[in-house]
């Protein structure tokens, strides 16, 4: 290798070095103020489930059914909508109604390798439809993901978050179905 084509080479290096750390700098600039127009939050909501979310202040919209865990876990459904792509969505908080921390069981994520794999969700669920006589099961994405809520570890006393399962859509002419969900009593719910 020659002198010349060294030095082109270690220049073209440094520059390179030098533009991204100028770049990671500009990222890391001053501290931005919220404008000023827009109001404060009241309440907030969890981004992520997971460790100990903070007691809400506000309560969702009345429930369609509450299916009662072990440990003071409930879960109030609060919606169960048919998609246009031959979906249904249960959405709903889990909410821990006793005195202390509440670990959220890993029978919730149900027993198959696939889902179990993807770390403590609601992939355990299931719609029953009594008159059709067939059970539908959480949908997985291409990955073996279950299309839940996922990464849940516990919940402080007083702590709900929201959470949301989807599966296939039964007959239009179903319009109820049993929600099971392991270590939960079992609830009817009206699909919309």
């Amino acid at each position: 290798m020659s002198e010349w084509y060294a030095k082109k080479v270690g220049r073209g290096v440094a520059t390179t070095l030098a533009a991204g750390l100028l770049l990671g700098l500009a990222g890391c600039g001053g501290e931005e103020k919220p404008p000023q127009d827009k109001a404060a939050a009241t309440t907030t909501v969890p981004k992520k489930t997971g460790v100990n979310p903070q007691p809400q202040s506000e309560a969702p919209a009345e429930p369609i059914a509450v299916l009662s865990g072990q440990g003071g876990l409930e879960l109030a459904v609060l919606s169960a909508t048919r998609d246009q792509g031959g979906f249904v969505t249960v959405s709903g908080k889990l909410t821990n109604t006793s005195g202390a921390v509440a670990i959220i069981p890993a029978q919730l994520g149900g027993n198959e390798t696939e889902i179990i794999k993807h770390g403590n969700s609601l992939g355990g669920a299931t719609l029953v439809d009594a008159i059709g006589k067939k059970r539908y099961y959480v949908l997985r994405d291409t990955d073996g993901r279950p299309l839940t809520t996922t990464d849940l570890s516990s919940l402080a006393s007083g702590a709900w978050t929201s959470v949301f399962m989807q599966f296939p859509a039964p007959p239009a002419t179903t319009t109820e179905v049993s929600l099971q969900l392991p270590t939960f009593t079992p609830a009817t719910i009206t699909l919309s």
